[in-house]
Parts: C-alpha cells; structure tokens; sequence
C-alpha cells in the first residue's frame, strides 16, 4: 500500500522531516478508505490469496496515482473550503483513475 516515503516525495518534504508524519499517516489511511468507498470494493495487495474480483480491488499503479493526488490536494488544502478557489468534491483526475473500478450494486 501507499508508504509513507512516497506520500512525502509527492508533497515535496524532505525524507528527514517527521514533523508531518503523523498527518500525513492520516491523509494515507483516508485515501485508502476514500479507495474502497469509492469503488465499492476492499484494497487488498497482490500477495493476498484468492482475491474475490467483485468485492475487492488489487492495489495498483493507477490506484496509487490516484491515492498520492488524494494526499497531495489534502495536504495543500487543509481546509474544506478555500478562498478564491472552485469547489470539488474529488479531484477530476482521481475520480478518473479509479471509475474504471467502481463495482455497481445491482
């Protein structure tokens, strides 16, 4: 799943820096769970034995790309509203990312 090294190089801090850790931990978790709410299916990695396709999802490439712009735009915009700014509730290229892997219910 998404480290915590990766999250800090998509935010521009340096690997040393630990001030942000503990918030940047938080942002990971939620993106996770933004993930599977999202899709309707529970991340698992592809170490895990006889994945069920309709109710889980093999984290991936694209499934991070989408995680780590979750991190990024939480991380610049720490707030729920910004001034001067257009409102989204996800970012386009998020939602994009992961559309292709939304389980409909019947």
């Amino acid at each position: 799943m998404l480290s915590l090294e990766r999250a800090k190089q998509q935010v521009r801090l340096d690997p040393d820096f630990h001030d942000e850790d503990e918030l940047l931990n938080s942002y990971i978790i939620a993106a996770g769970r933004l993930v599977e709410n999202h899709t309707r299916r529970t991340l698992i990695t592809d170490s895990d034995e006889s994945p069920d396709p309709e109710t889980t999802l093999i984290y991936g490439g694209d499934i991070e790309v989408a995680m780590l712009l979750l991190v990024g735009n939480w991380y610049a915009n720490r707030e729920s509203v910004v001034t001067g700014e257009s409102v989204a509730v996800l970012p386009m290229a998020v939602d994009a990312l992961l559309q292709p892997y939304v389980r409909y219910l019947e």
